[in-house]
């Protein structure tokens, strides 16, 4: 029998809509329940919506939101959908807390769900699905089809890619 994934959604591009009129995006409702769905996920999943905000604009205060659910729930095994823009500092606070026997995964999309087979959102949600259940407790950044720890990553502005944290000599 398998456990409970615990999913908080904290926005970020992945949840982004277009305003055709104004070209902006926006929020409106979370595309994880769609998503699931339409991936015909068969597992034991709670999804919980934290907070819909843009990670550049994620306050101390969220992150203490994520926090407290990630101590709070139950559930061993835990997954966040966040903005890739701050992810690392999200991780960072996160692992500080040093939330025992808990496996937390963030993941996000460069690209919004909503606009269709271009967004790396639902490979990213996949990919974030079995690496929850399958690496040991602790912090972790799933993107682009790979796990990272949470202090060996790093955006690269450049490529848009997700890659290993070059260390300085």
């Amino acid at each position: 029998m398998t456990e409970s994934i615990q999913i908080f959604i904290t926005g970020g591009t992945f949840d982004k809509e277009y305003n055709f009129v104004n070209g902006q995006l926006f929020f409106r409702d979370s595309h994880l329940p769609e998503m699931l769905e339409r991936g015909r996920c068969s597992l034991d999943i709670d999804i919980k919506t934290l907070m819909m905000v843009d990670s550049l604009e994620m306050t101390e205060e969220d992150r203490e939101i994520i926090i407290h659910n990630c101590h709070k729930t139950k559930s061993r095994h835990i997954l966040i959908t966040h903005g890739t823009d701050t992810m690392t500092l999200t991780a960072s606070a996160l692992a500080k807390e040093n939330i025992e026997g808990k496996t937390i995964v963030l993941t996000g999309a460069m690209i919004p769900y909503a606009f269709g087979n271009s967004s790396d959102g639902f490979f990213n949600l996949g990919s974030a699905l079995a690496f929850v259940q399958m690496l040991e407790p602790g912090v972790y950044i799933v993107m682009n089809g790979r796990y990272f720890p949470w202090n060996g990553v790093e955006k690269n502005t450049k490529t848009g890619y997700f890659e290993e944290k070059q260390t300085e000599l």
